[in-house]
């Protein structure tokens, strides 16, 4: 079987989905993200299913990555991680509370949200989102399609254009390995 059409097809999306991306957009959340890390702040992830595990590749790059290169510790933490927290959340109260309730008291406005959703859509996500922004806390969106509520709510945006959820993911994941390389050479706010 050759397969050469569709792998031309699928590679076009993303090139595609590339040509529709706010550059700009982009440049402010690494901003913002360069930000955290400058004034010692925790950088909060989460994600639900693929976008978990970008979200847990993203802290291992970062918090190993990046601070090894640079000599500067980044302080991520991925709420996805933590299996025993988020099974005895969803088992008692609601899935749609897992991130909320890790972030609960422990989050404060000086810190960065970082939520990667998909659809933008994501209850459990929105929930986080909504409960740091009601106490100041910054949020950077990673999403596709047309970003829901997430991309409503962000005040920084990872945005993927497209109505394609491996695509957005393949993006998503670009983002983060994009962002591991400029931060480590010291190609932004001149860090390093």
């Amino acid at each position: 079987m050759n397969y050469t059409n569709s792998i031309r097809e699928y590679l076009n999306r993303d090139i595609e989905a590339f040509n529709k991306l706010n550059i700009e957009e982009i440049n402010n959340a690494m901003e913002a993200i360069y930000h955290a890390w400058e004034r010692g702040s925790t950088i909060y992830v989460m994600g639900n299913g693929g976008s978990a595990a970008t979200a847990s590749h993203m802290v291992c790059d970062f918090n190993k990555g990046v601070s090894l290169n640079t000599g500067r510790k980044f302080k991520f933490i991925c709420l996805n991680d933590n299996i025993p927290i988020i099974t005895a959340i969803a088992n008692d109260i609601s899935y749609d509370k897992i991130f909320e309730l890790q972030l609960k008291d422990v989050v404060t406005k000086d810190d960065l949200v970082l939520a990667i959703s998909g659809s933008g859509n994501s209850k459990n996500i929105v929930n986080a989102v909504t409960y740091a922004k009601s106490i100041g806390t910054k949020i950077v969106g990673m999403t596709g399609y047309h970003g829901g509520k997430l991309k409503e709510l962000a005040d920084y945006h990872l945005h993927v254009p497209v109505d394609d959820m491996q695509v957005t993911e393949d993006f998503h994941m670009i983002f983060v390995h994009m962002m591991m390389r400029l931060f480590s050479a010291g190609k932004i706010c001149g860090c390093k």
